[in-house]
């Protein structure tokens, strides 16, 4: 048996308490804004501090106006059209790109490869990215928050990579049989890489469902295209009644304020926490592919 010297001991021991202290700093901000999302609005608006429990009486009101609130709903609805359809699009690019950067014998390839890499340190910027989506016709629709960012660099380096570690003898055996280069992404490659699919999904998921600055430069006239996140700055930052519960009376905004905001945040970041555990199986292999040679 292995047996661990003083030195690595202490190491875990220090490891151990800072990853606990890690989590802590990572969980207690959700569970604050948990507490808060159900506590009694004029407790919130009386108290301040850390949330351990729910302050005076349990709550739903925050959620029921939530609920209730067509503009809400409507930004919920947004964001899972642009996560759905910006991860599918950029899926496919990337799968695309990433099988070709693959191949063998590609000619050139090398200077294929540069490219990608030189886009990951140097880009156009804001102003021009703006006038290109302008310049197309995409300004306030739904293709300005889909199109732009669909292919990364990054999520095409690390595919490649796993593609490449696909034995070729398999792929030649399947070219040999008359199979098609569709047919060989699609029948060997794409199957042989659920992990790093996996992966690349969860990326761009996150991504999309967090962002709110592309909608908020992009979408200037479509108050109806505004994903959650957008909606979401707008109740945090601007706490204006309109966007807050515009179906509610003035009672209503002014007392439950502080527990809409808890309640919008609360079902902004529940999917995401649903999703991971079902991807975290695929997480440490996919992104790891290529790290260790051996």
């Amino acid at each position: 048996m292995y047996r661990r010297s003083t030195g690595e001991k202490i190491f875990a021991v220090f490891n151990t308490i800072f990853l606990i202290l890690l989590c802590m700093i990572f969980f207690l901000p959700v569970w604050h804004v948990a507490m808060g999302s159900i506590s009694d609005p004029l407790k919130v608006a009386a108290t301040s501090g850390l949330y351990i429990k729910p302050v005076g009486k349990v709550t739903l009101g925050g959620y029921r106006l939530i609920l209730q609130n067509s503009t809400i709903l409507r930004a919920y609805g947004n964001t899972i059209i642009y996560v759905v359809a910006a991860t599918t699009f950029g899926l496919i690019l990337n799968i695309l790109a990433a099988y070709v950067m693959s191949t063998k014998g590609l000619m050139f390839g090398k200077a294929f490869a540069l490219f990608v890499v030189f886009t990951m340190i140097f880009n156009g910027g804001l102003v021009p990215t703006f006038m290109v989506v302008n310049k197309l016709g995409m300004m306030d629709t739904r293709w300005a928050l889909i199109i732009p960012g669909a292919l990364s660099a990054y999520n095409i380096i690390i595919m490649r990579t796993s593609f490449s570690e696909i034995p070729r003898e398999m792929l030649d055996a399947a070219s040999i049989d008359g199979a098609s280069e569709f047919k060989i992404l699609t029948s060997i490659i794409l199957p042989v890489s659920k992990s790093i699919i996996a992966v690349i999904i969860l990326f761009y998921a996150v991504q999309h469902w967090n962002a709110w600055f592309n909608a908020a430069l992009y979408l200037q006239k479509s108050r109806d295209l505004y994903p959650l996140q957008l909606t979401l700055r707008e109740i945090v930052l601007q706490a204006t009644e309109n966007s807050i519960v515009a179906d509610a009376d003035g009672q209503d905004v002014m007392i439950y304020r502080p527990l809409i905001k808890y309640a919008t945040i609360m079902i902004s970041i529940i999917p995401m926490m649903v999703l991971y555990p079902f991807v975290q199986k695929y997480f440490v292999s996919g992104v790891m592919i290529g790290a260790v040679k051996g």
